[in-house]
């Protein structure tokens, strides 16, 4: 138990290092792959009947969304972090329900979601990666 306790605690160390000397293009990335791991995690649990897991892995899920969805920058004038911003309370209203149903189509859609997201922030061009996007804070 102490064993696994002491690697929880270095990988923690190791992602707030990681996330420290990361550029903002870089910790939104992080976020999503979270998100992403936490959903795969708890589909899994889902289908092992592990309802404990379950709940904290979608709660993990909300909750990276919820920072994802609290990093946007002016969602009154930028239109497409207005849409980001309907995106991700949408995505989080699907995983609450998704944890209610026990329901793998809604996490699949949401992975779909996150997966689109993810691929259109990769497209992003690298002299940007190191400057505050306009959707972000």
């Amino acid at each position: 138990m102490k064993r696994n306790l002491a690697s929880q605690q270095y990988q923690k160390v190791g992602l707030n290092s990681a996330l420290a000397n990361a550029t903002p293009h870089q910790q939104v990335l992080m976020l999503m792959n979270g998100a992403l791991g936490s959903i795969a995690t708890a589909k899994g649990a889902i289908e092992r009947h592990d309802i404990e897991l379950k709940g904290t892995s979608l709660s993990k899920a909300i909750s990276i969304v919820g920072g994802l969805q609290a990093s946007l920058a002016d969602t009154e004038a930028n239109e497409i972090a207005q849409n980001l911003d309907n995106l991700y309370t949408y995505m989080a209203d699907t995983l609450l329900k998704a944890n209610i149903e026990s329901s793998i189509e809604k996490l699949d859609e949401v992975t779909q979601l996150m997966l689109d997201i993810k691929s259109a922030w990769e497209q992003i061009p690298a002299e940007h990666h190191n400057t505050q996007s306009p959707v972000e804070k």
